[in-house]
C-alpha cells in the first residue's frame, strides 16, 4: 500500500501534529508492534527554510520538500506539492495532516486523481474562528477539504464535531494523539529530582507549577503568571517552551514583581521533558483553546497532577476531581484556587496521580493508536 501524505511542514520544523505523524508512521511499518508491514509512506511539504533537503528519509517516510526556503512556500504548496506528488507514481490513498495548506494540497491532488481516497487528520489547536478568519474569501475551499474527505480522524470529540459542521458527510473517528509511555512513566530518583530543582533555582520547600507549551496567547501562560499574585511566595512557575509572546511574558513578570518566582527555560529537547515534569509539583495550562492537549497527557504519565480548562478536547481525558482539576479560561483567581485545592488535599493529589497515569496507560499508548489509524487507511481501499 502506497500512501501520499500532505503536510504544511515536517521535521525539523515540528509541533504536536508532526510528532504524532512520525510516532504513528514509524509504528505502522515496524514489525515490532505486530502490525503488518507493506505500507510505503511519502510526504510532500513546504520547504519554508533554506538549507533543508529536497528529499530525505525521516523515520519511515520519504519526505519531499517543495518551494524556495521561504515562508511563502506554504502558499505554493497546493500547486508545487501536487505536481511533485504526480511525479512519484500512483498512490492508494492520500492523507492530509490537518485542513490547512497541506489539506489544500491534498484537495488539489485528489482533483487531479479523483479516484484516490482521502484521509483527513484533524490536529488543530487554535480557536476555530481563527481558521475561518485566516481562510477569508477562500473559506469555501477550506470547507471543500472536509467535504472531499472519505474518512476523518479527529484527535478529540471537539474536532470530530467540527468536521461535521464543516461539511464532512461520514462519521468521523476519534483517535487521539498518544504518549511515549515508557519514557514518561520511568521515574527519576529523588537525588536527580533535587538536582534538577536546584538547577532551576528552586528550594525543597517550593511548590513548582510547570507548564510546557508554545508561548502564545492561546495557552494562557499570562494568566498562570498572574495567578502567582494570589498564591504564597513559595509557589513558583517553571515555563518550558518558547514563542512569539516570550518578551511580553517577561515584561509581565517584571511588572508584577515576580522575577524571582518565574523561570523561563526556553525550548528544551523533548527527551528532557519527563525530568522537567517530575521535578515539578503540579502541571498547569490554562488554555483558551485546545485540539486535545498532549502536554497534559505527558504530565499525567509523569506522575504529577494537572490543572486545565474545560475547553476543546481537554474534557476527553480530564474529569474534575478524578484525573485533574478544572480552572476557568482568563481567570487567574480560578487557577490559584485549583492549585491550592490540589496542594491542600493530599488524598485528592494522590487520586489524581493514580487515575491520571491509569488513563494514559489504558487509552493513549502509541501502538494502539497506530493500529487504529492503519485500519482506517486499509478501509479506504475497500469498495
Amino acid at each position: 500500500m502506497r500512501v501520499m501524505i500532505f503536510s504544511t511542514v515536517y521535521f525539523p520544523l515540528v509541533g504536536g501534529a508532526e510528532i504524532a505523524m512520525r510516532e504513528v508512521t514509524d509504528r505502522i511499518t515496524d514489525g515490532s508492534t505486530s502490525l503488518t508491514t507493506g505500507v510505503e509512506f511519502h510526504m510532500v511539504c513546504a520547504r519554508l527554510k533554506p538549507g533543508l533537503a529536497s528529499t530525505e528519509n525521516i523515520g519511515n517516510i520519504t519526505v519531499h520538500r517543495v518551494g524556495f526556503g521561504r515562508t511563502f512556500d506554504k502558499y505554493l504548496l497546493p500547486v508545487l506539492g501536487t505536481v511533485k506528488a504526480l511525479t512519484l507514481g500512483r498512490f492508494d490513498a492520500a492523507w492530509a495532516l490537518m485542513a490547512s495548506y497541506g489539506g489544500f494540497a491534498a484537495l488539489t491532488y485528489t482533483w487531479v486523481r479523483p479516484k484516490t481516497k482521502l484521509l483527513l487528520t484533524l490536529q488543530e489547536g487554535d480557536p476555530l474562528e481563527h481558521y475561518a478568519k485566516r481562510a477569508g474569501k477562500l473559506e469555501f475551499l477550506h470547507k471543500k477539504v472536509f467535504q472531499r474527505a472519505d474518512a476523518v480522524q479527529a484527535i478529540s470529540r471537539f474536532l470530530a464535531e467540527w468536521s461535521i459542521k464543516m461539511g464532512f458527510k461520514g462519521k468521523p473517528e476519534v483517535v487521539p494523539n498518544g504518549v511515549d509511555i515508557a519514557k514518561f512513566t520511568t521515574r527519576i530518583s529523588s537525588v536527580r529530582r533535587g538536582e534538577l530543582r536546584a538547577s532551576y533555582g528552586f528550594n525543597d520547600g517550593d511548590v513548582v507549577l510547570a507548564t510546557a507549551s508554545r508561548l502564545s496567547l492561546k495557552n494562557g501562560i499570562d494568566d498562570l503568571i498572574r495567578s502567582l499574585v494570589k498564591l504564597p511566595a513559595s509557589y513558583k512557575v517553571l515555563i518550558a517552551g518558547d514563542g512569539e509572546d516570550r518578551q511580553k511574558l517577561e515584561v509581565l513578570t517584571a511588572q508584577k514583581g515576580l522575577q524571582g518566582r518565574v523561570v523561563f527555560l526556553g525550548s528544551k529537547p523533548h527527551d528532557e521533558l519527563p525530568g522537567i515534569l517530575q521535578a515539578s509539583d503540579i502541571f498547569v495550562r490554562a488554555s483558551l483553546s485546545e485540539g486535545l492537549g498532549n502536554s497534559f497527557l505527558e504530565a499525567m504519565a509523569a506522575g504529577i497532577p494537572v490543572v486545565g480548562t474545560p475547553v476543546g478536547g481537554i474534557p476527553d481525558f480530564l474529569t474534575d476531581g478524578e484525573t485533574g482539576v478544572f480552572c476557568q479560561p482568563r481567570d487567574p483567581d480560578s487557577i490559584a484556587a485549583a492549585v491550592l485545592r490540589i496542594q491542600n488535599d493530599p488524598a485528592l493529589r494522590s487520586r489524581l496521580i493514580t487515575n491520571g497515569e491509569r488513563v494514559v496507560r489504558e487509552k493513549y499508548g502509541w501502538d494502539g493508536i497506530a493500529s487504529r489509524i492503519r485500519g482506517m487507511l486499509v478501509n479506504l481501499q475497500r469498495p
